[in-house]
C-alpha cells in the first residue's frame, strides 16, 4: 500500500496495488476509486483533501493488526 499527497492539486491517493486503471468511479464528490480490468480495487483518491480533512489527520498514519505469516 502506498499513500500520495499532491500539494499542487490537493489530492490524497491511497494506491492498494500496483495494476492498471481500467476504470474510475466518483462514488461521493470528489472522492474516487480505481478499478483493474478484472474488477479490482487499484486505489481512492481524495481531491481537495485538506478541504475534508487536515493535515495533521492526513498525515497521522498508524497501522492495525498487520502481522504477516511468511508461508
Amino acid at each position: 500500500m502506498k499513500i500520495e499527497y499532491d500539494k499542487d492539486v490537493d489530492a490524497l491517493y491511497i494506491r492498494i496495488q500496483e495494476n492498471q486503471v481500467a476504470r474510475t468511479q466518483e462514488i461521493s464528490e470528489g472522492v474516487n476509486v480505481d478499478f483493474d480490468s478484472e474488477g479490482k480495487l487499484i486505489g481512492l483518491e481524495v481531491i481537495d483533501a485538506t478541504k475534508l480533512y487536515s493535515l495533521a489527520d492526513i498525515f497521522n498514519l498508524s497501522t492495525e493488526n498487520l502481522i504477516l505469516d511468511k508461508p
